[in-house]
């Protein structure tokens, strides 16, 4: 697949900025914003200065590659193994899939300056923390590989009184990118922006009336994501009960999740019964699998994980009890489920992934490229932002693939509505901030 992402991005921007902000799904500039996957509690920042518990960018022995080494976790990499035992699939369509490598062939040998620099701040947690921290921290490992960044690391983010004095630090290493991670960073990242015109920074989830002019907010349809996992919940369920595990009620990408799971589900059997819960904490697994077993005790045996750590938990859980699990983010197949080697990795189906890896890459592209502008850049079905994960060990009979591939290809060419809004995630037509 070689596709012209350069001319895209512009596209993209452009529309951004004269999109109206309550476009509906098949505008594919409506924006949100919001971090669903913020991990509580890591033991140590991690230093952008070169310190011992620093962890470069750069190769370290624990960095997972987005060029398809063995401990890749690109969700993007399908897996082409055999069908499943029941006349299931493990495939997902190439059609929805784009890796690394075939998004760096797209940018011609692009090359970073000499001495080129780009730094990364999460959101509390880490760079391996198996969902969104690890996928943007995955999308910045690919583009230091394709153009030759020389200079990068990044800082692990403990608390939330850390934000601004990690942005700070960073800014020290006298940086070209600062990729920031997550819809709390918004203020901070916006403040060191406007005091460093010379740095461009990259925020993902992170939604602004307007932007400086060295500011991209990166933006996601989550709700067609968690309508797709919906749509696969509700075809695999047998008991007509199916459930949702969300983060906090007060970050709009978990309120897409979660409400675009309940409409995806309801859309393949308008008789399922969706359950759904928020979270307080997005890094508390043991919340998120009393949670699974409380919905499977109420008879859901489908369980859709929208809330980080918490609903990875969930998620996990639920695959060990025998229900079927479905993912967010990345492909949790290779982070929660250890690429098959933990006990329930045949009923993951499948995972939401939310392609951070994309939106880090590109946008550090432009940068390079010197075509960066600041404004809204958005991922959603139709630029392959918003997709999911192959079946891998699952045995998904071939009419439930049939489906889901059938809602996400409507989502992508504007047949299918999710009723959902793009900005706060709550249902068009009742007092959302579309209406």
């Amino acid at each position: 697949m070689k596709l012209q992402w350069k001319r895209l991005l512009l596209i993209l921007a452009a529309l951004a900025l004269v999109a109206a902000a309550c476009g509906s799904d098949s505008d594919d500039t409506s924006t949100g914003s919001g971090d669903d996957t913020e991990a509580d509690g890591s033991d140590d920042d991690t230093e952008a200065d070169g310190s011992d518990d620093d962890t470069e960018a750069d190769g370290s022995d624990d960095d997972t590659e987005a060029d398809g080494s063995d401990d890749d976790t690109d969700a993007t990499e399908g897996d082409e193994g055999d069908e499943g035992d029941e006349g299931g699939s493990t495939e997902a369509p190439a059609e929805a899939l784009i890796s690394l490598d075939e998004e760096c062939e797209a940018w011609g040998g692009l090359t970073a300056p000499e001495g080129y620099t780009v730094n990364l701040v999460t959101d509390i947690g880490k760079v391996d923390d198996g969902t969104f921290n690890q996928f943007a921290y995955e999308g910045l490992q690919g583009a230091i590989e394709c153009f030759g960044i020389e200079n990068s690391s990044f800082i692990e983010t403990v608390s939330e009184a850390d934000y601004g004095s990690n942005i700070a630090t960073s800014l020290e290493a006298d940086p070209n990118v600062i990729v920031t991670v997550g819809f709390l960073l918004t203020t901070d990242t916006e403040a060191a922006a406007v005091e460093n015109p010379d740095v461009n920074f990259i925020g993902i989830d992170q939604f602004l009336l307007e932007y400086p002019t060295n500011m991209v907010g990166v933006l996601f349809n989550e709700h067609e994501g968690g309508f797709i996992a919906g749509a696969l919940a509700a075809s695999l369920s047998e008991s007509g009960v199916v459930g949702v595990i969300g983060g906090r009620e007060d970050v709009p990408p978990v309120v897409k999740f979660v409400n675009g799971f309940k409409a995806g589900a309801l859309y393949v059997d308008p008789d399922v019964r969706p359950l759904s819960i928020y979270n307080e904490s997005f890094g508390d697994p043991a919340k998120g699998a009393s949670d699974a077993n409380q919905f499977i005790g109420e008879g859901a045996d489908v369980i859709f994980g929208a809330g980080g750590p918490t609903g990875s938990g969930g998620v996990k859980a639920a695959a060990e009890a025998g229900a079927w699990g479905i993912g967010v983010d990345q492909d949790e197949y290779y982070t929660t489920f250890e690429g098959g080697s933990a006990p329930g990795s045949d009923k993951l189906a499948s995972s939401a992934v939310k392609r951070v890896d994309l939106a880090v890459f590109r946008n550090i592209a432009t940068a390079i490229e010197d075509s960066f502008a600041g404004g809204v850049f958005v991922l959603t079905a139709e630029n392959l932002g918003i997709t999911y994960a192959p079946f891998h060990d699952a045995a998904i009979p071939a009419d439930v693939a049939a489906k889901v591939e059938e809602v996400r290809a409507g989502l992508a060419d504007g047949s299918i509505d999710t009723g959902i809004c793009g900005i706060d995630g709550l249902l068009l037509g009742e007092g959302s901030a579309c209406d």
